[in-house]
Order: C-alpha cells, then structure tokens, then sequence
C-alpha cells in the first residue's frame, strides 16, 4: 500500500498502516499482511482474495491435488528467469519452481 498524501510505502505497525515519511496512519482493512525483511529492507505484500490469482493444472507434491494458484516473482538476477510460487487450491501448500 501507498500513501495518499506523499506516495511513501505504508508500514505496518499494530492495526495501522503507517508512513515513515510524513506520518499518515491508516487502519488496517481485511486481509492478511506480510512483512519479509531482505538484505536490510523490508517489502509489505498485502494478500487479500488469493481467489483472484491465476490458476494452472499442476500436482500438489503434499496432497496430490491437480490445481493451484501460481505467482511470478523475479527472485535472482535480473538476467535469469523469474520462480514460479504455486499455491495449491485444495490445502494451501506453497512450493516454488525455478
């Protein structure tokens, strides 16, 4: 999330979401928040209708299940392909392809 007044990214502390640049503070709305630290950073993913991800025909390696969301993230260099993150629709097991 971005802030409305400066463009800053929001942060999330308590049940607000907070700007570290000019202050401006939001409650949180539904949805899950997950905060992931890397190489002194941090990035705020927001996850609120996993329903809305694309889906594909892959097996579940924990449950055996045939479908399952799919996310392309860019996890290496640039130069290299992107990681498929897969999300089963049955049990919610998360695995990674590269």
């Amino acid at each position: 999330m971005f802030c409305p007044k400066c463009g800053g990214l929001l942060y999330p502390e308590g049940d607000e979401l907070v700007c570290r640049r000019c202050g401006y503070r939001k409650k949180k709305e539904g949805g899950k928040v997950v905060v992931s630290k890397a190489k002194e950073r941090e990035a705020v993913v927001i996850e609120k209708d996993i329903e809305l991800l694309p889906k594909t025909r892959v097996r579940c390696p924990k449950c055996g299940n045939e479908e399952a969301y799919w996310i392309l993230r860019q996890t290496r260099a640039a130069d290299e392909p992107e990681t498929r993150i897969y999300i089963c629709t049955k049990c919610g097991y998360r695995w990674r392809e590269y």
